[in-house]
C-alpha cells in the first residue's frame, strides 16, 4: 500500500482549491456590484421569456386599443379633438363594469380652449364642446396620464392635463400618473418604478400603479399598500414586471366597439367587468412602442415591440396578482453560486485540463436547467454570473497547472511514465514525490534475464529477435507495472525492476516476489509461443531466470547533462544482478535473497536453499528458490 500524501502536500492542495474558489467567486461577486453582468443575465431573462410564451391569463386588467378600425371609423376627426369619443368609451366602459379607467393619452390644451383662439363666428362650440369628456372625468375612477421631459436646457418639466380638466378630477393630483416607463441601457423596458418621488403631495405616482391601487380599492396616500400579499412601498425604486406573456397576450379590444349602440352585448366588451382599463394607441403608425423581454432578436428574428399601453397593463397585473419575478435570499444565492463553484474546483484540480473544460462546459449548459423552472415560478437564479464564475475557476485552475508546480507535475509524467503503472504516475503527481537529487532508499531490486538469448538469435534475423523481445516484455513487464514496481531499463534481454521508490510501498518485497512469480508463468505461456511462432528452427527450450534482493540503495536522477536516467545504485542492485545469475547454479527459475524473504514476510513458500559467495560481495548470502506465497498472508 502507498503512503499515504504528506500533509506539506495535502494542504498545497487545499490551498489551490481555496485560491481557484476565491477567484472565481471574488471577481464574479465583483462583476455583479459593477453591474458588468447584467447585459448576459438580460439576455438569458429575455430568452426565457420568449421560450416560455404565453406564461398566465391577465384576470385584473385589459386594453382598449385605439387601432386602424377606430382611426377609420373617425377618419374625419383629428384626434385632438377626440374628447367626445373618449368620453362615449368612457360611460360604455363605467356601464359594463370596469374598476378604474385610465387614459394614456396627454391633451395639455382642451379641445374647447384651442376653439375660442379660434374666434370662430356664430359657434357655440368653444363652450359645450368639452362637455361629455368633463362630465366623465368629474364622475371619478378616470386617472390621465402625466409625462416627465426634459428640455434643451437639461431642465426636467411635468407635462400635465389641461388645467379645466385638473379642476374637475376628484381625488386631484391620485387621478394622475406618470406615464413614463424606465427602460433599462438596452432601451428594453423590464422593470416599472411604483412612483417617481416618495412625496405624497407630488404628481408622482406611476400612471399604472395609480390604477392597480384604484382598482384593489388602496389609499394612494399611505406610504405603504399590501396587495395580493405583497408589500409595495412608496418609493423610486424599481422592480421586475411579471410580463403574462409576448404583445397581444393581455385582452385587448377595439374602441371602435365600445362605440356602437349594442356594445354592451358584445361579449368582449362584457370580458371587461371587474377589471382595470387602459385605452391606448395600437395602431401601425403609433410611436409609443417599446421593446421587451420578448423583443430581443432569435436567430437573427426580431419580435414585435410592445405597445405602451399593454406594457403599464402588464405593470397593473403584476401588482395585482403578486406575480413579481424575483430573485433569491442573497444569503441563499451566495451559498448556491460558491456550492457550485467548489464543485466546479474539486474537478477542475483533479481533471485533465480537456476534462475540465468538459466539466466547465457541462456545468454551464446544465446551471440553465433548474434557472428555467424557477423562471416558470417567478424565481431568478443567476445563470451568466455563474458561467462567468466557471469560465473563471478553469481559466485559474490552466493558470495554475502553467505554474512551475504543473511543470514539475509534467516532468515527472514524462519521466516515469513510461516504468511505471498509471496509477503510479498518478499517486508520483498527487502525492509525495522523490527526491530527484538522490536520497538513499530501502527497496527491492528484481532481475530478469533470458536463458540461451545468445544461441536464440543467432538462429533469427534482426526483425525477428525484436519481434520476439517485443511480445516477450509486453507479457513479463506488466506484471511488474501491476505490482506497483518501477521497470527501470532494459538491458539486452534482460529487465531491470524496482520496488519501494519512486512510490514507497511498505510491501515493496512482497510485491516483487508476486510480480516474479506472475513472470515465471508469463515465461512459461510463452514457451508455446515460441513454438508456434518459429517451428522447426532448432531453438533452445525458452526459459528465465529471476533474481530478487532487498536493502538499501541510491536512487536518483543519474546521467550527464544531457542526459539522465531515474535507478538506482549500490550494493543492493548489484547483488540482485548476480542473484539473477545464480538461477542457472540452482537450477531454477527464481531465487531471492533471505534480506528479501524475510522482508516479504510470512507464506513465503521456498524449495532449494543455498549459502553461496556472489560475485562483488565479501560476505556469503542465503539464497531461496521461490516456490511461492499464500495469498492468506499478503500484505494489503
Amino acid at each position: 500500500m502507498a503512503n499515504a500524501p504528506s500533509l506539506s502536500f495535502r494542504l498545497r492542495g487545499f490551498w489551490r482549491f481555496v485560491l481557484v474558489v476565491a477567484v472565481a467567486f471574488g471577481l464574479s461577486e465583483a462583476m455583479l456590484r459593477l453591474g458588468w453582468l447584467e447585459p448576459l443575465e438580460n439576455v438569458y431573462y429575455d430568452y426565457a421569456h420568449q421560450y416560455a410564451g404565453k406564461r398566465r391569463d391577465a384576470s385584473h386588467v385589459a386594453v382598449v386599443a385605439v387601432d386602424e378600425q377606430t382611426l377609420d371609423q373617425y377618419k374625419d376627426d383629428p384626434l385632438a379633438f377626440w374628447q367626445p369619443h373618449f368620453a362615449r368609451a368612457m360611460e360604455t366602459l363605467t356601464l359594463a363594469g370596469v374598476k378604474v379607467i385610465g387614459l394614456d393619452y396627454l391633451y395639455q390644451v382642451s379641445a374647447e380652449d384651442w376653439l375660442k383662439k379660434l374666434n370662430l363666428p356664430g359657434s357655440d362650440s368653444s363652450r359645450s364642446y368639452d362637455s361629455p369628456f368633463r362630465a366623465q372625468l368629474a364622475a371619478g375612477n378616470k386617472i390621465l396620464i402625466t409625462q416627465l421631459v426634459e428640455l434643451s436646457s437639461g431642465e426636467g418639466r411635468l407635462l400635465l392635463p389641461p388645467r379645466d380638466h385638473l379642476y374637475l378630477l376628484p381625488q386631484g393630483v391620485n387621478d394622475l400618473g406618470i406615464a413614463n416607463l424606465n427602460p433599462d441601457d438596452d432601451n428594453s423596458v423590464r422593470r416599472f418604478l411604483p412612483v417617481f418621488d416618495p412625496d405624497p403631495e407630488k404628481p408622482a405616482m406611476g400612471f399604472a400603479t395609480q390604477l392597480a391601487l384604484r382598482a384593489a380599492g388602496l389609499d394612494p396616500n399611505l406610504p405603504e399598500w399590501e396587495v395580493a400579499g405583497v408589500k409595495l412601498k412608496r418609493d423610486a425604486k424599481p422592480r421586475l414586471i411579471g410580463y403574462v406573456g409576448p404583445p397581444g397576450t393581455i385582452l385587448t379590444v377595439s374602441m371602435s366597439k365600445l362605440l356602437k349602440p349594442d356594445a354592451l352585448a358584445d361579449p368582449e366588451v362584457q370580458l371587461l367587468k371587474g377589471r382595470a382599463v387602459i385605452i391606448a394607441a395600437n395602431d401601425r403608425g403609433t410611436q409609443d412602442r417599446h421593446p421587451s423581454p420578448y423583443s430581443r432578436a432569435i436567430f437573427s428574428k426580431q419580435s414585435d415591440q410592445m405597445i405602451g399601453g399593454e406594457i403599464h397593463a402588464n405593470i397593473i397585473e403584476t401588482i395585482l396578482s403578486g406575480h413579481y419575478p424575483r430573485h433569491l435570499a442573497t444569503a441563499v444565492e451566495l451559498i448556491y453560486v460558491l456550492a457550485l463553484v467548489a464543485i466546479a474546483a474539486l474537478l477542475y484540480l483533479r481533471l485533465h485540463p480537456l476534462g475540465g473544460l468538459a466539466v466547465a462546459l457541462a456545468l454551464s449548459v446544465l446551471c440553465l436547467v433548474p434557472a428555467w423552472f424557477m423562471f416558470l415560478d417567478d424565481w431568478l437564479l443567476p445563470v451568466g454570473r455563474m458561467q462567468i464564475a466557471l469560465g473563471l475557476g478553469f481559466l485559474t485552475t490552466l493558470g495554475l497547472r502553467l505554474t512551475g508546480e504543473e511543470r514539475e507535475r509534467a516532468r515527472l509524467k514524462k519521466m516515469f511514465g513510461r516504468y511505471v503503472s498509471d496509477d503510479v504516475v498518478k499517486l508520483l503527481t498527487e502525492g509525495e514525490r522523490p527526491d530527484l537529487a538522490g536520497e538513499s532508499v530501502q527497496v527491492t531490486v528484481l532481475f530478469s534475464d533470458i536463458r540461451n538469448f545468445t544461441t536464440i538469435s543467432e538462429k533469427l534475423n534482426a526483425h525477428e529477435v525484436v519481434e520476439m523481445l517485443n511480445a516477450y516484455f509486453s507479457r513479463t513487464t506488466e506484471p511488474i507495472l501491476v505490482e506497483g514496481g518501477m521497470v527501470n531499463k532494459f538491458i539486452g534481454d534482460a529487465v531491470m525492476a524496482i520496488f519501494g521508490s519512486p512510490v514507497r510501498h511498505r510491501d515493496h518485497a512482497r510485491r516483487a516476489l508476486r510480480a516474479a512469480l506472475q513472470m515465471a508463468r508469463e515465461a512459461e505461456d510463452f514457451k508455446q509461443w515460441m513454438r508456434e511462432r518459429f517451428p522447426d528452427r532448432g531453438l533452445p527450450e525458452f526459459g528465465i531466470g529471476i533474481g530478487v534482493h532487498s536493502g538499501e540503495a541510491v536512487i536518483g536522477d543519474i546521467g550527464s547533462v544531457k542526459r539522465t536516467e531515474f535507478t538506482a545504485i549500490g550494493d543492493t542492485v548489484n547483488a540482485a544482478s548476480r542473484l539473477e545469475g545464480v538461477t542457472k547454479e540452482m537450477h531454477c527459475v527464481l531465487v531471492a535473497s533471505k534480506a528479501c524473504v524475510d522482508a516479504a514476510g510470512a507464506g513465503v513458500i521456498t524449495g532449494k536453499q543455498e549459502t553461496l559467495k556472489v560475485k562483488g560481495k565479501e560476505h556469503a548470502i542465503e539464497v531461496f528458490e521461490i516456490m511461492g506465497l499464500e495469498p492468506a498472508a499478503d500484505v494489503q
